[in-house]
Formats: C-alpha cells, structure tokens, sequence
C-alpha cells in the first residue's frame, strides 16, 4: 500500500499547475453534476461549516510556501493536502494545522481531526493521512463463525484511557485485550506484538478506544462482518464519525467502559440485531469508496474555504 501511495504522491508532484487548471474545470463541470445531490451538499457543508465570510489573520501563510521542501511535519499530511491545494492560484492564502487535532481553531483552518462540537466551525476538515486512516477490507467470514469475543489491541503508553480499559478487562475469560506500546510499562503478560487487521477479524467485537484523536480502526471494522464497540466519539475526521449512530452502526458503552460485558452478552443473545449493526456499518462505509466523489469533494471543500475567507 505505502509504495502504490508513494508512486502516486510522486505522480501528483510532477503534474504542471497548467494542466491542473484544465483538469480543475473540467473535473467540476463533469463529475458536480452528476453528484450535485443533497448527499454531496450535506457532506461538504459539514466538512466545511462556514456560513460567514471570515478574512484570515497575517497568521496565515501562502499556498506558494506549501512545499514538500519546507515540510517539518509527516510528509503524508503534505501529499494528501497538496492532491488538493494544487488545484487553486498558489498566492492564496490558508492556515494548515497537520496532526492530530484536538482542540478548536481560533480561525478558518485545515484539520484531520476536530472534536465533535457546535463551536468547530472553524476547523476545516479535508481527508489527510489517509494511508492510515482510510482502510478497509473485504471480510468473507461470517458474523456468527468468528470468535465469540471482545477484542483490544493498540497502544496504552500515554493514553490514560486506553491505560484504564486494559487493567479493567485484560483479565476478563470474554475479552481479548493487550498493550501493543513499544514502550509499554504494564506487565508483560498484559503485552502483545500488534496483529493484522486480518487476525483481528476473527474476533465478532472489536474495540474502537479513540487515543490521540480519533479511534484509527473504526474505518476498517465498519467495512468488515465484526462490530465495532467503543463509548460515542469525542473527535471526528473525514470519516464523519459525528454522524454515526449508536447502536446502529456500533455497539455503544459507556464512557467508563463498565457496560462493555452487559451491552456484549445482549448482542450475543440478539445474533439479528447484531447483523444489522453491520449491515447499516457496511452500509455508511460505500459512501467514502467512491474515489472521483472523494476528490471532488475535497476540491470543494478547499473552494469554499477561499471563497469564505474572501479570496474566491
């Protein structure tokens, strides 16, 4: 996956701003209308929640300055950004703020990650570190043939709630919970290499426990046969996960994690309901698989933001 990343990043970089502006019409003219529906509109209204014009500060820097050169950050925040700044006049302005984002913006400004809040407007979000976050999965196992039990596998060291979960459940006979931190301090016996996505989905529950910002495996369990279980999101992405419902799309528990075995066994009792969990889960996730939407969307989003900030 990272070499066919890569191979395209490097194709993108070489494509002459020219062409891109030809491809820029003629993307919008041909694909917007065709996918000018209330779907495209809602997502690109809730990427992009400006509703008044707001003029940027001196804070802000110059799309000419956003190179791969000039990069003191991961080099896939740049490459995935850049598929869409490259479409717009290079001595407009933006403010970019790569990472993982949990706090709100004082101005308009490009995000990953946001909380999930009234006040976000001013966090922007475009479909950044994508190589990560945006993976899923063809699962031919069946709900009902997996193993009947709660997995965890992710890293706890310097994530208190990740941290309070494992010492919780590490030890229960239904879950399946380990500390993958390489710089774990738990007991060894409380530790495990990381695994595939690919053994994971042997598993009907998975946890989903946000760490930095967002949960990253939400994406791939919600395109599999397992569930997702986790508590309701705090942050969201592109993924949109402030619009996900609970109990439709994943089994919701508690912010303290202490339903997780009461809120488990009712689905194990219920096989239907949880079938159609994953079915509403698979159902969310076609949404993002569309590629020539993607884009366009994305091109949107970065449009309404000049437009907003008064430089379109």
């Amino acid at each position: 996956m990272k070499f066919f990343y890569y191979l395209k990043a490097c194709t993108i970089l070489l494509t002459p701003h020219f062409i891109l502006k030809a491809r820029k019409h003629f993307f919008l003219k041909k694909y917007y209308s065709k996918y000018n529906n209330e779907d495209l509109q809602f997502r690109l209204n809730y990427y992009n929640k400006l509703k008044q014009n707001k003029p940027l500060t001196e804070k802000a820097t110059n799309l000419a300055k956003h190179k791969l050169k000039n990069v003191n950050y991961s080099k896939v925040y740049y490459f995935d950004s850049y598929e869409y700044t490259r479409y717009f006049p290079k001595n407009l302005n933006w403010k970019f703020a790569p990472g993982d984002i949990t706090d709100l913006q004082q101005e308009p400004t490009i995000v990953k990650s946001r909380p999930i809040s009234q006040d976000n407007e001013n966090s922007i979000l475009l479909k950044l570190n994508k190589i990560r976050h945006f993976i899923f999965v063809n699962d031919k196992s069946k709900f009902e043939n997996k193993i009947p039990k709660i997995l965890f596998r992710g890293a706890a060291h310097g994530k208190p709630i990740r941290q309070k979960f494992i010492e919780m459940y590490v030890n229960n006979p239904m879950c399946d919970v380990k500390d993958t931190a390489k710089d774990s301090i738990n007991p060894i016996n409380w530790q495990s290499k990381p695994i595939s996505i690919k053994e994971q989905l042997k598993y009907r529950y998975i946890m989903a426990i946000e760490g930095n910002d967002v949960a990253s495996n939400l994406k791939w369990i919600m395109s599999s046969n397992s569930i997702a279980v986790m508590p309701r999101p705090k942050y969201e992405t592109w993924f949109m996960e402030g619009t996900l419902i609970p109990n439709h799309h994943y089994i919701e528990i508690k912010d303290d994690f202490s339903d997780l075995i009461e809120r488990v066994n009712f689905y194990e009792q219920n096989p239907e309901l949880a079938k159609n969990i994953i079915k509403n889960a698979n159902e969310y996730v076609k949404q993002f698989k569309d590629k020539k939407r993607e884009k366009l969307l994305g091109i949107l989003v970065m449009k309404k933001y000049f437009e907003k900030t008064g430089q379109l």
